[in-house]
């Protein structure tokens, strides 16, 4: 997850476990007086981690995904709340189980953080009941399922196909495939514009035939962070440059959408590629699945309406 201030990566607990530990402790022993046998058990080795990191790299917060498809462990420095830390990680969970096709997800949410949970759609059932004396609330968050591609493609599109990266490289392919595919339009959700994955001249060609296939052309780019792009020359910003007509971009202003953790394309035939963390390669995909299509250009679109050109953008004339 990727923010100006921090960002937010998978972890292993095998690796990362000492830190996740001592700032839950911190927070948890020390600060709520949860008993030290309470807060660690065995699950911490079984579970999907997330830890986010400040600038200087320190883990300024946590979280899990358990087996049973519960989030816990929900903690953050106090120096960090009220940043959108926690929002971060819950986002990230929370498309971690969605891309899996995982029906539901659920927590015992602290009384006092009902609020958050219920922004982020969770909802609370049953009576409050003590975890570790504390009140707590169980909460439920359907996942809307993914929907299956059509039994028949019509003859004129290539056959469906699942799209998986777990490199650079893969994603690359992948993209490729969905813009070629395309007829007139594609969105892309980005960090920075990942030179290792986007500055490529075989990707820039394909989006600028889709750029030129006329008057009804439409390539949209949302970049959290255009900086390096911009100083560096990437490809996509020079051809956006010269075919400014048909190529927009946009950067996002708010911080629901600086935090936003993933990187994503849809295309206009029913096909994305997204990738759950925007800093890492690893992704899935689909050439036509209506559901998960329309959920995703859903979000570029909400995404799209609040953000706006960059003074940078603007004096290169995008």
């Amino acid at each position: 997850m990727i923010h100006e201030d921090f960002h937010v990566e998978m972890a292993s607990w095998e690796r990362d476990g000492a830190q996740l530990r001592a700032l839950r402790e911190q927070v948890f022993v020390l600060e709520q007086g949860v008993a030290a046998a309470d807060e660690l058990d065995a699950l911490d080795a079984q579970s999907v981690h997330v830890a986010a990191r400040g600038a200087d790299g320190s883990v300024i917060g946590t979280a899990r995904l358990t087996p049973a498809r519960s989030i816990g462990r929900m903690a953050v420095l106090r120096e960090w709340r009220g940043r959108g830390v926690g929002e971060a990680m819950l986002r990230t969970l929370v498309e971690y189980a969605r891309a899996r096709g995982w029906p539901e997800l659920d927590l015992h949410a602290q009384s006092h953080a009902i609020g958050f949970y219920e922004r982020a759609g969770f909802v609370a059932e049953g009576p409050e009941f003590l975890e570790c004396d504390i009140p707590h609330r169980l909460m439920r968050l359907p996942l809307q399922p993914l929907a299956a591609p059509p039994a028949a493609a019509p003859t004129q599109h290539p056959p469906a196909q699942v799209l998986q990266s777990r490199s650079f490289g893969e994603a690359r392919d992948a993209m490729l495939v969905l813009l070629a595919d395309a007829r007139a339009e594609v969105a892309l959700f980005s960090r920075d514009l990942e030179p290792a994955l986007l500055d490529n001249a075989t990707l820039v060609e394909a989006v600028k035939r889709i750029a030129l296939t006329g008057r009804h052309a439409r390539v949209r780019l949302l970049v959290q962070e255009p900086r390096r792009a911009i100083r560096d020359g990437h490809g996509l910003l020079r051809l956006a440059q010269q075919l400014s007509s048909a190529i927009e971009l946009r950067v996002p202003v708010e911080d629901r959408d600086l935090a936003e953790p993933s990187a994503f394309l849809v295309n206009d035939r029913g096909g994305y590629l997204l990738r759950p963390l925007g800093s890492r390669p690893e992704g899935e995909g689909h050439t036509c699945n209506p559901g998960r299509h329309a959920q995703l250009l859903a979000t570029f679109n909400e995404i799209w309406e609040r953000s706006q050109p960059s003074a940078d953008l603007r004096v290169l004339g995008i």
